[in-house]
């Protein structure tokens, strides 16, 4: 199925999806177990599942998984990121629009939502939404009909609707930033995605299954890890979880020199995290809004541009990546390249 849809979403026909090992998360661990019986319970009935977690956990995996085993596994999963986009251009792309309803919706648009249906919909991100979308998607989850932007018939629409989110939305609601009525409509289940450190004897399995699948394989470095190599990325609590694991298995078949990944080939942040907080001097002439922003673009340098892996290494959402970006007037340097334009 093509997919013109904006970044932040995608199509997937029936439960392929790329990370998943022959439609199975990757796992050992009683931990993990736990929750994949929770998910089997889970995915048979048509109820809607809040999928909580840090970011990195593979929350999007859980969705792909509860799909996989439901009634609808034939039938599309669509994703949006509800922190990637402005509220009128989520809107757009989640329920489409009419010719004409805007400057520049020069032909009609048919919504994530509707494409989705009869499959399942993963609102990622869901404790981004604004005030004004929350009651838009309330309506839509009540209704089972959405309205295009610029439209006045509704359209009939039948989805599975999967959420994720790392905020505390129960928190959220008690501060009135999220719907109570919302959030009661999208947590008929919730499934808890753990983090990395709670789940270490996941570790080799993951690493195995990175190293295989990657596309920098070709290169015949790095296909195994030497086992105190093993024992170090252990010890470490990875506060970016599997996808800072992923990040790490891809960069180590680049550097290495062999096609075993010897302990000299990890970066120093993992084999002494303890040091990864420099304990330079106070610099008064520098302020807080400078230290903030020049942090901000080390990690998009890092990262080479990769807008997704520097706001979950900075503990932020895409949203607010992009409005510090704008804020600091460095949105056009980093929008579109996968590497930051030199100046």
């Amino acid at each position: 199925m093509s997919n013109n849809t904006f970044p932040g979403s995608s199509i997937t026909g029936g439960a392929s999806n790329p990370i998943l090992a022959g439609n199975k998360v990757i796992h050992k661990s009683d931990l993990m177990k736990q929750v994949m019986r929770m998910v089997d319970r889970v995915a048979p009935s048509n109820a809607s599942v809040l999928v909580l977690g840090e970011s990195g956990t593979g929350k999007e995996l859980l969705a792909h998984a509860i799909h996989s085993k439901s009634q609808r596994r034939d039938k599309p999963f669509v994703a949006i990121n509800c922190g990637a986009l402005r509220e009128t251009l989520l809107e757009s792309e989640l329920f489409g629009h009419e010719k004409g309803a805007f400057t520049g919706a020069y032909a009609k648009k048919i919504g994530l939502a509707e494409m989705a249906s009869g499959g399942t919909l993963f609102l990622d991100e869901i404790g981004e939404l604004s005030p004004g979308m929350q009651a838009k998607l309330l309506r839509f989850i009540q209704e089972g009909e959405v309205y295009r932007v610029g439209g006045k018939e509704p359209i009939k629409v039948d989805i599975r609707l999967i959420s994720a989110t790392n905020r505390e939305l129960d928190a959220e609601v008690m501060k009135g930033t999220f719907r109570e009525d919302l959030y009661y409509r999208i947590n008929t289940i919730t499934v808890h995605s753990p983090p990395l450190r709670r789940r270490k004897e996941d570790i080799p399995l993951l690493v195995e299954h990175f190293l295989a699948k990657s596309t920098s394989r070709i290169l015949n470095r790095g296909r195994t890890m030497s086992d105190e190599a093993m024992s170090i990325i252990m010890k470490y609590d990875w506060p970016g979880n599997i996808r800072e694991l992923q990040n790490l298995c891809e960069r180590l078949q680049i550097l290495a020199d062999g096609e075993i990944i010897l302990a000299s080939d990890l970066p120093n942040s993992i084999v002494n995290p303890e040091n990864r907080i420099s304990m330079d001097e106070y610099d008064p002439s520098m302020t807080l809004y400078e230290l903030e922003k020049r942090h901000i673009i080390k990690a998009l340098n890092y990262f080479e541009g990769n807008k997704t892996q520097a706001a979950n290494a900075l503990g932020i959402t895409i949203k607010t990546l992009y409005n510090k970006l704008h804020e600091y007037g460095e949105f056009e340097k980093f929008a579109i390249h996968s590497k930051p334009k030199k100046a």
